[in-house]
């Protein structure tokens, strides 16, 4: 976890952190920390010990009968068992406060995370506090010193954030005769190498002030936060930013360590810059790993990360400063000779040189192995590092030599020396600078031993021939490397354009998916195929993982219970865990979190084919690019789904509302009229005449049949709406559809002329009788709302190829053009300021949805002498039946 997300985590309910300082192992630190823990437990605090390391100290394993303990996890690792702090039932057993002593302590194998100080941020972060104990050796920007002073290399520290921000630091001091005397009497257990380097005075004192410092440190920061939050005016130090340039070297460490305990001491910002150009191109696997391992212990230091690519490394580090507003650059000693710095730029005197009111500090070392970043070695090895190249450029000299040596009548001694680049060209480009170097050196040697007279001596008869070699010697040299750096370009070329056509393609298929499933299948096909490994996405269904999609077989390793515990641990933390990471590390694959702002989306899992301990920057950077186009797209497609939602929400808030106004008119009015009636009948049934008592019920049934056609009608629409409109096709008769229709429509149709034209050969049609029937009533009913009494409504039916044509018209207003394509939606009426026009405007809309269910097409037309006439179609079927069985 980097310093960001620690300080992110505090903004949350955590726990706090107490470290027991101490410079050197036997000071008290355990002890001070148990006496402190039975302080709190005697005050009443929940107070569990969850890893207590006593050193078989007498005093230290008192105090464990009084306090509460967690039994420790059991791992068994290449046959052997070690034990380990169990994380899960602290984390289950939730005190107030946890014991957990010796925080630069590496787990064992097959644990949560990778470091102790991994497993106190989980606590942290679950909201318990936390009491452990540290040796200033431990402290991740003092191991070089500490190597200097005691000559002991500590492989367990801890980065320096978790000190800057430990909410208390209890420095525990013992004067350094009291120690030398505790180690001579073996009260204290310690190897001998620590028991020599701690038996001496000088360094137990050096120790003991490195320790004092870097507390003294953690104090005046304190100091200044307590000053700025009340707002406490002082002098305050001027903002520093100090940059740290690194490589794939393993002095980089080093100048990384340097650089932070500056800007530690500065109170500065810390920028770290690794430039790749076609002379630095980590092309060695030990060197790629080695400069993953910086690149991480940048990251664990807290520093910001800037990966430039360049031509020229000084320029482009001169370059960033500018930008960074950088006020000091601190650079590690080149470890090469003199001599190359004649022929290739010497990096540090170049940013010197262009600095301009910039401090550089020339940080000078000795190469040295990490052990944390050691090579995983196997079979196969890089062709660089083969014998294989060297052979191949000797035996492609040879060829040219006896090509030119049956030539030489032919040729004179210019062709002839040019003809010996070609090695040279060769090796540079496809075997490297080593083979192509041996290649000038051979070449000159092979040319002047056969071909400049004396032959076959390696004297020359003309010192000019001296000059010659010189100068062909120079050219070889300088082509060899303008040859790599150009292959080099094209190596580094490729990669971005691999990496940005994967970018590419996944960005452009995804963006082509309309659900959430094709996103996930497309995407974990894409990183499958970029990495050339397998990939697994799981995805958020309601705070839960569940798997999207996945290219492993169902019996594959990304399947199992320790890759599902990893991915679920992602996805609770929103940090990446599995391979190559310190969380989770045995893990058979990476797991990163697919996060949008603050949101946990889901996980993705890549398990790549390379045995390395370690992704590569370039491997890093590509998977969360990944994961942040999948992230992205995903979100995206979550709120499209969700603005649709909201749009269906509105538009159903529109049609409640106009629906209530319309439904509700038009209901009123019937059963006014109904009530109206049967309530006369009621009161006065012996004044109505019998006529009268006639008028006053076919009032009331034509009322009811119209509330029971509003009502059919809004069944109707609200299956059309819903999907759920099933048709019940049968062969139906035309006439018997047309004849069932003006019955209904008798009571409604005896104040107009209603004329039927009919073929009587039209064929049989295959449809749903009721619906065809309803279609009828309501396009009737329509024609006599925008008909005057008296005037004419045809209905014809005519036979037009294979369709079966039906119009309905009537006399009256013309309706305008733009208002035709409206007429068959929802809720719309045509406007008439001068005639108020009952309805609720769903009667078009139900015809429209029962035709095109059919199969066939309904529209307006205007015909002649002022007349409005709808029309539809129905497909006829082959081979009808000739009649109807009854």
């Amino acid at each position: 976890m980097t310093q960001s997300k620690l300080i992110k985590h505090e903004n949350i309910t955590r726990g706090k952190i107490t470290i027991f300082l101490g410079y050197a192992s036997g000071v008290g630190k355990t002890y001070a920390m148990f006496q402190k823990a039975k302080e709190q437990l005697v005050q009443g605090v929940d107070i569990v010990v969850a890893w207590p390391d006593t050193y078989e100290v007498a005093e230290n394993a008192n105090f464990l009968e009084d306090l509460p303990l967690i039994p420790p996890n059991r791992l068994e690792y290449e046959g052997e068992k070690h034990k380990e702090m169990d994380l899960t039932e602290l984390l289950k057993r939730r005190p107030k406060l946890a014991i957990i002593d010796d925080l630069a302590h590496i787990n064992a194998p097959g644990s949560c995370h990778l470091h102790r100080y991994q497993d106190i941020e989980e606590v942290l972060q679950a909201g318990i506090s936390v009491y452990t104990t540290l040796n200033i050796q431990s402290v991740e920007s003092l191991v070089d010193i500490v190597a200097q002073i005691t000559g002991i290399e500590v492989t367990e520290t801890v980065p320096d954030y978790l000190l800057e921000n430990a909410d208390q630091i209890k420095f525990i001091d013992l004067p350094p005769e009291e120690l030398i005397d505790r180690l001579k009497k073996a009260e204290i257990p310690r190897s001998l190498q620590e028991k020599k380097a701690l038996s001496k005075l000088g360094n137990i004192n050096a120790l003991r002030e490195l320790a004092f410092r870097y507390t003294a440190q953690n104090v005046d920061k304190k100091l200044i936060n307590y000053m700025k939050e009340h707002n406490i005016k002082g002098p305050w130090p001027v903002g520093d930013k100090i940059m740290a340039c690194i490589g794939p070297s393993p002095f980089s460490a080093q100048v990384l360590r340097t650089a932070r305990r500056m800007a530690a001491g500065l109170k500065a910002q810390l920028v770290v810059a690794y430039v790749e150009t076609p002379y630095k191109y980590p092309a060695k696997e030990s060197e790629q790993d080695q400069l993953s391992y910086n690149l991480r212990l940048a990251e664990e230091l807290g520093a910001e990360i800037v990966h430039l690519a360049g031509n020229s490394v000084s320029d482009e580090l001169i370059a960033l400063a500018g930008r960074k507003n950088v006020t000091q650059i601190v650079i590690g000693k080149p470890l090469h000779s003199r001599f190359r710095d004649f022929w290739r730029e010497s990096i540090v005197n170049d940013v010197i040189r262009g600095s301009h009111g910039i401090s550089v500090h020339v940080i000078p070392g000795k190469p040295k192995k990490i052990k944390k970043a050691k090579q995983v070695h196997g079979s196969a090895k890089s062709q660089r590092d083969s014998i294989w190249p060297y052979v191949g450029t000797n035996l492609f000299i040879i060829a040219i030599t006896i090509f030119n040596k049956l030539l030489e009548p032919a040729f004179d001694l210019t062709n002839i020396a040019l003809l010996y680049l070609l090695p040279v060209l060769f090796s540079a480009v496809y075997w490297g600078q080593g083979p192509s170097i041996m290649a000038s050196l051979v070449g000159v040697l092979a040319f002047d031993i056969f071909f400049v007279p004396p032959v076959l001596s390696i004297t020359v008869a003309d010192l000019r021939y001296l000059l010659s070699f010189a100068i062909f010697l120079l050219v070889a040299l300088i082509t060899s490397n303008m040859a790599i750096r150009l292959s080099n370009q094209a190596n580094l070329a490729r990669v971005r354009e691999a990496r940005t056509g994967a970018l590419y393609a996944l960005s452009r298929k995804i963006v082509a998916e309309t659900d959430i499933e094709g996103v996930l299948n497309t995407a974990v096909n894409v990183v499958s195929e970029t990495i050339g490994g397998k990939a697994i996405i799981y995805i958020s269904n309601k705070d839960k993982l569940e798997i999207g999609t996945t290219t492993a077989l169902p019996s594959g390793a990304l399947l199992g219970v320790n890759e599902r515990e990893t991915a679920d641990w992602v996805f609770k933390h929103g940090e990446a865990a599995g391979k190559g990471t310190g969380t989770f590390n045995k893990a058979n694959a990476s797991y990163l979190p697919l996060r949008s702002d603050e949101e946990n989306l889901g996980v993705l899992g890549v398990q790549t084919e390379t045995p390395k301990e370690y992704l590569s920057q370039e491997q890093r950077r590509l998977l969360e690019a990944f994961a942040n186009l999948i992230a992205v797209a995903v979100i995206r497609l979550q709120l499209a789904e969700e603005a649709q939602k909201a749009q269906y929400l509105a538009k159903s808030e529109k049609l409640r509302t106009v629906l209530f106004n319309s439904i509700s008119h038009e209901i009123r009015t019937p059963l006014a009229s109904i009530i109206g009636a049967v309530s006369s009948l009621l009161e006065q049934g012996d004044v109505f005449s019998k006529k009268d008592e006639i008028a006053l019920l076919r009032t009331v049934n034509e009322s009811a049949h119209r509330m029971d056609r509003l009502v059919r009608n809004m069944f109707d629409m609200a299956r059309l709406e819903s999907g759920k409109l099933k048709l019940k096709l049968e062969w139906c008769d035309i006439q018997d559809i047309i004849g069932v229709a003006l019955r209904r429509m008798k009571e409604s149709t005896v104040y107009h002329k209603l004329r039927v034209k009919v073929n009587p050969n039209l064929p049989l049609v295959k449809a749903d009788f009721a619906l065809l029937e309803q279609v009828l009533i309501n396009l009737i009913e329509n024609a006599i709302k925008y008909t005057l009494s008296g005037n004419e409504i045809l209905l014809e039916v005519v036979r037009q190829g294979n369709e079966v044509k039906w119009t309905v018209a009537n006399q009256g207003e013309v309706i305008p053009d733009k208002e035709k394509e409206k007429i068959f939606n929802e809720f719309y009426r045509s406007y008439n300021p001068e005639r108020k026009t009952e309805g609720t405007g769903l009667g078009l809309a139900i015809c429209k949805g029962i035709i095109e269910a059919h199969g066939g097409r309904i529209w307006l037309e205007n015909g002649p002498n002022q007349w409005n006439v709808f029309a539809f179609t129905l497909p006829l079927q082959d081979n009808p039946p000739n009649q109807i069985l009854e």
